[in-house]
């Protein structure tokens, strides 16, 4: 049977109890497990990581957005990061017997149900992508919810690829899901309360701007630590690893006279993504190689 990941992100960071409906949701279908949560507080934000076979990880997904749907209103939601949705994506990855092929395909489907089911319209992304222009998730999700709730109304090129097409979930807003390659969350926080110092740092480092192949990168000021933070997602860690990445923002940094507090891995990471020496070079805070690396989970 074909394994697949699924890692979808809700815009609940504060309330564990939240969480815990939702992970107990999709662990409801036998067969599936959810081998790792993250929540954030400034984000508000929560990463769930399922694993399982295809078509269960699916059915799974879908009970998680459903249970979000009801438990998570987006118009009293605030947090740091870009959201669109109660659940805001859903990536579907090729693991073991999987191909990206099987991947775009449950993404389809399940988008199809969601906008049918939930009335909750969906965009697709990244290799499920159906318009080009969406392929890259940041530019789906770009102006954020409250001004999507506007432009959906009238803006075509803001026309959803299924459900209601020309009004979002009146509490859960809107969902993008798709299929990609293994992604890792990496954030790398800063001796500082310079917000715009992290986002200067963000903007070099990023591959739309010139920067590092495979790397999109935000800043943040994080109200709980009172720190700037450099927040990525490296899509290809062959291209970057994280070593290379932290050495690059660290080097920026200090250029203007800021040292790196700290890094942190939100969810999993493959084994090959970390060296033997990878978690004391990025100072990589609380990592647990055990519960960390996706293969020790399996």
């Amino acid at each position: 049977m074909p394994l697949v990941e699924c890692v979808p992100n809700f815009s609940e960071g504060r309330r564990p109890e939240i969480v815990d409906r939702i992970v107990a949701a999709a662990e409801s279908v036998g067969g599936v497990k959810a081998i790792d949560r993250s929540m954030d507080a400034s984000h508000n934000r929560a990463v769930v990581t399922l694993v399982g076979e295809g078509e269960l990880v699916g059915e799974a997904a879908f009970r998680a957005i459903r249970e979000a749907s009801l438990a998570i209103d987006l118009n009293v939601h605030q947090g740091e990061h870009p959201r669109i949705g109660a659940t805001d994506v859903v990536p579907f990855v090729p693991l073991e017997g999987a191909t990206m092929g099987y991947c775009i395909r449950l993404a389809h489907r399940l988008g199809e149900r969601v906008g049918r089911e939930l009335a909750i319209p969906v965009y697709f992304y990244e290799q499920a992508a159906l318009r080009p222009e969406r392929k890259n998730l940041p530019d789906v999700r770009n102006i954020g919810y409250e001004k999507l709730r506007d432009a959906v109304k009238t803006d075509p090129a803001r026309t959803p690829d299924e459900g209601p097409k020309a009004a979002l979930h009146p509490t859960a807003g809107a969902t993008v899901i798709g299929a990609r390659q293994f992604l890792i969350a990496f954030n790398v926080n800063l001796k500082t309360h310079d917000v715009a110092l992290a986002k200067e740092i963000a903007k070099k480092i990023r591959e739309k701007d010139g920067g590092l192949a495979g790397i999109k990168a935000m800043g943040f000021f994080l109200d709980d630590l009172k720190l700037a933070q450099v927040s990525m997602n490296v899509c290809d860690y062959r291209a970057t690893g994280l070593d290379r990445v932290f050495d690059e923002i660290s080097e920026l940094a200090r250029a203007k006279g800021v040292d790196v507090h700290e890094s942190e891995l939100v969810g999993l990471a493959p084994r090959a993504a970390l060296g033997a020496d990878t978690a004391r070079h990025v100072k990589l805070r609380g990592f647990d190689a055990g519960k960390q690396i996706i293969e020790a989970l399996l």
